[in-house]
């Protein structure tokens, strides 16, 4: 019980990772057309999840769970997730929400686990790579916390959406609702696969998010 309540709380939105100030990408799809109702958003977010970011992300969780303890292997993933950032954004987004969140994490569920895992990502820290590791330093179930990450991932994103484009709440709930089962299939395999298994075709969005930086009007930061 205790490791579910942890899991809800770090991955809250109200846990001071600063997810809010991001779209990944999102903004940009709006603003060109990509994203103009409740159905090309359902699109848009299963390509982001099943073929971009959200699949990449749950797979390098689950290697930065397997990894905490190898000090090596956990400095040479978050190297690698931050390397596969496509732009200066989404590199900016990955890495202060994982700075945040470790820091955050450190200060409010201190443990030697995490203090040693921590001393080895003193610099930049993808999102993904801090949650796995605290994850795997508290003893969190891997599978759980991937599915987690995949879930909170999304909520983000509906979250941004809500703001941005012209869907509803209700419309966005029925969205979430219907990519969660997607995110639970996930869960499993990305939960076992290794670094070898990382890969993504949102090329559209990559682009876009060269493109955001210089959008004359936007409120996100990436």
């Amino acid at each position: 019980m205790i490791d579910a309540l942890r899991l809800m709380a770090w991955l809250s939105p109200t846990y001071p990772v600063g997810a809010f100030a991001y779209s990944h990408g999102l903004e940009w799809a709006v603003e060109c057309g990509d994203v103009c109702d409740a159905a090309t958003l359902a699109d848009w977010l299963a390509d982001v999840l099943e073929r971009g970011a959200g699949r990449n992300d749950m797979i390098l969780c689950a290697c930065a769970h397997r990894a905490v303890g190898i000090a090596d292997e956990l400095a040479g993933i978050n190297d690698l997730a931050l390397a596969l950032a496509p732009s200066r954004e989404l590199h900016l987004e990955t890495s202060q929400q994982g700075r945040s969140f470790l820091d955050a994490t450190l200060h409010a569920w201190p443990s030697a686990a995490l203090t040693e895992m921590a001393a080895r990502l003193d610099g930049p820290v993808a999102y993904p790579v801090a949650v796995g590791a605290a994850a795997g330093a508290h003893g969190v179930a891997r599978e759980a916390t991937v599915a987690a990450y995949g879930l909170a991932f999304v909520q983000n994103l509906v979250s941004a959406a809500l703001r941005v484009a012209p869907v509803g709440q209700s419309a966005g709930t029925v969205l979430l609702a219907a990519l969660t089962p997607r995110i639970a299939a996930l869960a499993g395999p990305c939960c076992e696969a290794d670094a070898d298994a990382l890969g993504s075709a949102t090329l559209r969005l990559d682009l876009g998010s060269f493109r955001h930086e210089t959008q004359y009007s936007r409120i996100f930061r990436s």
